[in-house]
């Protein structure tokens, strides 16, 4: 007769387990959603930056080589 009590006992802790399994799916999901939300709004701010620098500034060569230009001979 322990047997239905043991398969009870065995079930309910189950349904616990599946019940944190699902609530962490859930976290992990909306936690995902976020980082989603957040990597869309740095790649639309990134192509925004891009528009406002002029072509020859981009990645800074043509910047640097004029900074190089300007410093005095000791250097």
């Amino acid at each position: 007769m322990g047997e239905p009590d043991d398969t009870s006992r065995r079930l309910t802790e189950l349904e616990i387990k599946a019940s944190y399994t699902e609530d962490l799916l859930d976290q992990l999901n909306l936690t995902i959603y976020r980082q989603q939300q957040q990597i869309d709004r740095l790649m639309a701010e990134v192509a925004q930056l891009r528009q406002q620098v002029p072509d020859s500034e981009v990645g800074g060569s043509a910047r640097v080589t004029h900074l190089r230009d300007e410093l005095p001979p000791h250097y």
